[in-house]
């Protein structure tokens, strides 16, 4: 059935896949699922002109539930299989989802780099700061002096501001905002699509049952509640920034890589003329 004809989380859902989802009750994930199909339709994207990557995590399974190009690859390695999906396929919009611990501890590194090279990719990232498939361990992103299941006496790592390396590493879009403002979300990953160049989306997304049970928060809706009183849309102090944080126009590693292809076929024909010639 055509887009129009269709509500597009219908449209977009695998309609055979049961329902409701794996993730826990409260958990956000499925806020941002929402928020990401409302972003394509808004964009009014076809189903084959986009694809889904996700490595492992919670967050990992997304890809289960939408009617996409999809791939569910391995732990901290979706940006590695996104890369080659967008060389190969330069045409197609390629989303990256990753949880904070899938995005920026294992796979950091892949994280960097992609935001380095500037590769024309959307990742949008849920940060619940904490490793909640394998039971509520400390993450990149978890406060210090949180608690959590191998840090019963406290976090004493320092977290990592997902946006700040994003920007720092050079990604052309950079935005963060909440579980509770999910029609950001859907503006956000609109706008990292539309953007040419690595996009990220940071949400902050609750996991009531493992973050918010072992560190001694709040239920799922309060946490919701704490990301509606504690985040704003200006730089406040005591308050974390949402909003559209990076927006640049820089060189794209895609259009680059292809100048390059397109000069060494070049200078491939030439030395072959030249060698007909003699």
């Amino acid at each position: 059935m055509a887009m129009e004809k269709m509500p597009p989380m219908q449209y977009y859902l695998r309609s055979k896949k049961k329902f409701p989802t794996v993730w826990c009750p409260g958990c956000g994930i499925g806020i941002v699922q929402g928020g990401i199909i409302r972003g394509i339709e808004r964009l009014r994207l076809s189903k084959d002109e986009v694809a889904m990557i996700s490595g492992i995590g919670c967050t990992g399974r997304m890809p289960v539930y939408v009617d996409f190009n999809t791939m569910h690859t391995t732990h901290g390695r979706a940006l590695a299989f996104a890369t080659g999906l967008k060389l190969a396929k330069p045409g197609m919009k390629v989303l990256v989802v990753m949880g904070d611990g899938d995005a920026v501890a294992i796979g950091g590194n892949h994280f960097i780099h992609a935001a380095r090279r500037n590769l024309d990719l959307t990742a949008i990232i849920v940060n619940n700061q904490t490793y909640g498939m394998t039971g509520g361990q400390q993450s990149p992103t978890t406060p210090l002096g949180d608690l959590a299941t191998v840090a019963p006496y406290g976090n004493i790592d320092q977290p990592f501001d997902i946006c700040g390396l994003a920007e720092a590493a050079g990604a052309a879009f950079v935005a963060r905002t909440t579980a509770y403002h999910a029609v950001e979300i859907e503006r956000f990953v609109a706008r990292g699509i539309e953007k040419k160049g690595f996009a990220v989306i940071e949400v902050l997304s609750q996991c009531p049952v493992f973050y918010g049970r072992i560190a001694r928060r709040q239920n799922a809706v309060e946490m919701l509640h704490w990301y509606r009183d504690n985040t704003s849309a200006e730089a406040l102090e005591g308050k974390v920034r949402r909003g559209v944080l990076v927006d640049r126009d820089i060189p794209e590693y895609g259009d680059r890589y292809r100048e390059i292809v397109a000069r060494a076929r070049g200078e491939k024909a030439r030395r072959a003329e030249g060698g007909r010639r003699r």
